[in-house]
């Protein structure tokens, strides 16, 4: 479906050249695989349990259903659960996919071919026909088959960098699923499919802009994290300004004792709303629970806890994502594209093939003088 769409709207677009449309095309399906793959996980990282309200003021679908909630440890835990299982189940179960379906088509060709020959035959075959036959045997490539290799690492380059503040082990489960898939892949493009008709490139085009990209956008994700996220930024407020070492004091003493009471905050039963079922004959004396929040008792308004926390979260976030996007560029100069090595005896290579053009046509040039009679006047 996003192949269609992104062809049909650079139908639209009509580029002018052939890279151009591939451009194109391929930033619009990367654009779509992407928001197919992450939305879920923006979704659990940033508004998972903060878009919900509090207890007597409830935001509802359609008046009567609430939205779910975090697990109790923190929205850190669920975007952890749903990594895992993405980086582990998926990878596995796509490289099952991706080896297996070429694999059962080979032998399913196979085994059609078999029961096609006709049976008075004697097996005595021309070699370079038999060779012919085997490579028809081979499945078909077509234009996306190396396409489709670029966006799966592309897309398992974004899982491993996005999100990796809150699952740290997405790049060593992505470099193990790597050390297998490159074998299956050479497997399959070596016994099971025919040949990539070969074409000249200076680069990987386009898909360098799309890792650029992502690496800016996996410096921004991973502060949000960091700051909105986790418990990071609370856990410092709570130690350096409400905690029992905020006076400086921290000999013999636990300085997240009470951490987990002061990020609750407390609720009176008698403002539980309607559409909140309680049982009034097993919490017969109970008058107040506590939820997850920094609110005021009295008003249920942000206390002044939440607003410290906010700021703080705001300007860890500013500084994170400056120092990270610093050290990226400065990385980038240090590492460049292309080796100097490379780029040197590239130029070294054109310089020569440019001198023996030069030589060869002076060597092969040949000036014609015309014959000229002059008359004398005399």
């Amino acid at each position: 479906v996003n192949r269609v769409i992104a062809g049909y709207l650079c139908n639209l677009e009509k580029p002018r050249t052939f890279t151009e449309r591939e451009n194109s095309f391929t930033t619009k399906v990367f654009t779509f695989q992407f928001v197919t793959h992450f939305s879920s996980l923006f979704y659990v990282a940033f508004f998972l349990g903060r878009i919900n309200g509090y207890p007597g003021n409830y935001v509802r679908i359609a008046g009567q259903w609430r939205l779910e909630e975090c697990h109790p440890s923190g929205c850190i835990t669920d975007l952890f659960i749903q990594m895992c299982v993405i980086m582990v189940l998926k990878q596995t179960l796509s490289n099952c996919v991706e080896y297996l379906s070429p694999y059962f088509s080979y032998k399913w060709r196979l085994m059609k071919d078999r029961r096609c020959r006709v049976h008075g035959e004697d097996g005595s075959e021309d070699s370079a026909a038999e060779c012919w036959r085997t490579n028809y045997r081979l499945g078909a490539v077509h234009v996306f088959s190396l396409f489709d290799e670029f966006l799966e690492m592309v897309i398992q380059y974004s899982f491993t960098t996005i999100f990796v503040a809150a699952f740290p082990l997405a790049p060593v489960l992505a470099f193990l699923n790597n050390v297998l898939e490159i074998r299956l892949d050479a497997i399959k493009m070596t016994r099971l499919q025919r040949r990539f008709v070969p074409r000249k490139a200076n680069d990987i085009g386009i898909w360098l802009q799309v890792l650029e990209a992502v690496g800016v956008l996996a410096v921004i994700t991973n502060g949000l994290v960091i700051a909105v996220t986790s418990d990071f930024i609370p856990r410092l407020i709570y130690l350096y300004v409400y905690g029992p070492c905020a006076n400086g004091n921290t000999e013999g003493i636990n300085c997240l004792s009470g951490y987990v009471d002061s990020s609750l905050s407390v609720f009176y039963t008698k403002d539980f709303e309607d559409l909140t079922q309680v049982s009034r004959s097993l919490y017969t004396n109970v008058t107040e629970c506590r939820y997850r929040d920094y609110r005021s008792a009295a008003d249920y308004s942000f206390s002044t806890q939440f607003w410290h926390i906010f700021a703080a979260r705001l300007g860890f976030l500013i500084v994170f994502e400056h120092v990270a996007v610093c050290i990226k560029f400065v990385a980038a100069w240090f590492v460049p594209d292309i080796p100097q090595r490379v780029e040197n005896y590239n130029l070294d290579m054109k310089k020569q093939h440019l001198l023996e053009e030069l030589r060869y046509k002076a060597h092969t040039c040949v000036t014609y003088t015309p014959n000229m009679s002059y008359s004398s006047p005399h």
